[in-house]
């Protein structure tokens, strides 16, 4: 194939502009980002061997080489992986198929510093290159193809590139820096042994330089044809805990996650006994942007007997802990497991059941500290992850105890972080359940009209705003012997808290008001299922509330919102006996008209939407006219 040029995709463009022109902070990064991207290679060449072991031609041996030319002052990063052909080259190189690319640039035109860390979060790791060179040459050969069949890939990372075919003996991936003016000091091999111990120790591929020595007559270290390892070659996860500092995890975790950040925690753990496995496994301290990307695929990666498999094993832990990152490496299972093995093995359930049983440790360790900075971790945990963490109460019945311990809400009494165990530890004496009441916000929560008499009471109720809560309410039915009650479904009963003066004045109220109760039963028959006296208001004159065993308002809106169609149900209008509005409607002669307000207002207070707002205007606008 002569010399084509092509252009880059239109996201690639904006990229490059990026970081050519913005990422100047922590620049060694690129050198982490490529050495990963050589390690991925190799761990694909070693998993397409298993069935095809000629794909290792000449060369079993997997390696990763740092090769300095200080003349042409170039700098490469050489792996004998699995390579690419020239499909493969325009493909991978041109384009970025990963949807992160707008959250990408949209992060880093936030971020003031500039910071190069941001890069490989995106699958964009490749263009860190251009951070330190102005042009980028890329040789490589598929394994498997002839020697004739090389790709050469050239760009200054501005509009285009160019591929053409070349001869190349070895299979694997050259990428060839051409270093900017000003950037030398990645020409020095103690600096590059620096970052390779800093950043990429953990490689279980051997990462090698050339040996220099101190040449006197030139006054300068010179290097030889040898080659030396500038890492410890030995995958993390099989070494000894007591041999890892906590540097080496961190960093292991931002290679593996590509994150920035420090992780929240980490367990790594060898297990014996069912199934012989080993896992590293990392808590997240932030949430990625594709958390919920139904194409994201999540998962740990899976290593058996140290050879990679595949980067989202998603049968190793279950969905509610997507956001788990890190290795689990098994002795048990075949070379060449499927998806479909996977799903179907003993020792997977195993490993599943072993991993998720340690993740929920580790959040335990932090939910139940002590320590300050501890409990400031799982605050900051519940705020980014709190969400998936309340689907497991559907998903996971074996462990449902200990998820329903860890869950965290706002209450009327805390704007965040009230456990149901701190809920138990205030209750009233005598109060037999636990009050909730779900809506859109917190602020529509708190002003909610169905929480006016708990208030009175001094009674604590928990405010439920995640749209996931209504479908984890629907498995939560029960807390360590106290079952849960929506303060907005059914008829008030506070039980013992309420004493027995109050239950008489409230059904002699009922009882005077019954003519009152008759006319608004009529006038809203189209609309309302009942209307009754209530004790839970104190200060508005009505609110809806749906009968025990119907589906909440607030659930039938999300329904609606997804597009899907919620059973139509007429609400109970309660009205405040003791309500001045509600007082002036016995004998008002537009009974009516009013009788329509107030069940719009209680309507719109609960967070409903009016069917005809402009006929709501027009009666409020009639009523204060007189």
């Amino acid at each position: 194939m002569s010399k084509h040029t092509h252009a880059f995709q239109a996201e690639v463009k904006q990229i490059l502009h990026l970081v050519t022109h913005s990422l100047y902070s922590n620049k060694e990064i690129f050198l982490r980002e490529l050495v990963s991207n050589a390690s991925d290679a190799c761990d694909k060449l070693r998993f397409e061997a298993l069935d095809k072991a000629e794909l290792f031609e000449d060369a079993p041996e997997l390696r990763i080489q740092l090769l300095v030319d200080k003349v042409a002052r170039t700098l490469t990063i050489r792996d004998n992986g699995i390579g690419m052909s020239a499909d493969e080259a325009i493909a991978h190189l041109g384009t970025i198929a990963k949807s992160g690319t707008r959250d990408f640039m949209a992060q880093l035109g936030e971020d003031k510093k500039g910071d190069a860390n941001l890069i490989g979060q995106f699958g964009v790791g490749f263009y860190s290159g251009y951070i330190v060179a102005d042009r980028i040459t890329v040789e490589t050969r598929r394994a498997g193809l002839p020697a004739d069949q090389g790709v050469r890939w050239t760009s200054e990372g501005t509009g285009e590139f160019d591929v053409e075919t070349i001869e190349k003996a070895a299979r694997g991936t050259d990428v060839i820096l051409h270093l900017r003016e000003g950037e030398d000091e990645f020409l020095q091999a103690w600096k590059l042994r620096s970052i390779v111990s800093k950043y990429s120790d953990h490689i279980s591929l051997p990462i090698q330089l050339k040996k220099e020595s101190w040449d006197a007559e030139k006054s300068e270290y010179v290097a030889s044809e040898d080659w030396e390892t500038a890492n410890k070659a030995s995958a993390l996860w099989t070494r000894a805990k007591s041999e890892i500092t906590p540097e080496q995890y961190e960093e292991f975790y931002k290679t593996l996650s590509h994150d920035s950040a420090a992780p929240l925690a980490h367990t790594h753990n060898r297990v014996e006994g069912r199934s012989e496995y080993r896992q590293l496994l990392y808590i997240p301290a932030k949430a990625p942007f594709d958390l919920w990307n139904r194409d994201k695929k999540p998962g740990v990666k899976l290593y058996v007997k140290r050879v990679f498999i595949m980067d989202d094993a998603q049968e190793l832990l279950p969905n509610y802990l997507r956001f788990v990152r890190g290795v689990i490496d098994s002795a048990d299972l075949p070379l060449n497991v499927s998806r479909e093995l996977l799903q179907e093995s003993r020792d997977v359930k195993a490993i599943r059941e072993g991993s998720t049983k340690k993740v929920l440790s580790m959040l335990e360790q932090l939910a139940d500290s002590s320590e300050e900075a501890d409990k400031a971790k799982y605050a900051g945990f519940w705020k980014e992850f709190g969400a998936v963490l309340k689907e497991g109460m559907g998903e996971d019945f074996a462990n449902q105890e200990r998820l329903a311990k860890l869950l965290r809400f706002a209450s009327t009494q805390a704007t965040e972080g009230v456990s149901l165990t701190d809920y138990l530890s205030r209750m009233k004496e005598g109060q037999e359940h636990i009050y909730f009441i779900t809506a859109d916000s917190l602020a529509a929560a708190q002003s909610s009209p169905q929480l006016e008499v708990f208030r009175k009471k001094g009674i604590e109720v928990l405010l439920m705003t995640d749209r996931v809560d209504e479908w984890m309410l629907s498995y939560l039915h029960e807390f360590e012997g106290k079952t849960l009650q929506s303060v907005a479904k059914g008829a008030v009963d506070l039980g013992k808290l309420q004493d027995e003066a109050e239950k008489k004045a409230a059904e002699e109220a009922a009882e005077a008001f019954k003519p009152v109760l008759e006319r608004l039963k009529e006038s809203l028959k189209d609309r309302a299922k009942d209307v009754r006296v209530t004790t839970r208001l104190v200060d508005s004159p009505a609110c809806i509330v749906v009968e025990e065993g119907d589906m909440s308002a607030h659930l039938a809106r999300l329904l609606k919102q997804a597009g899907q169609n919620a059973p139509e149900a007429q609400p109970t209008l309660e009205v405040n006996p003791e309500h001045a509005l509600v007082k002036a409607l016995g004998d008002h002669p537009k009974f009516d008209e009013l009788a329509q307000v107030l069940f719009d207002q209680a309507l719109l207070a609960e967070g409903g939407q009016l069917a005809d707002p402009a006929a709501y205007v027009r009666r409020v606008n009639a009523l204060l006219v007189g």
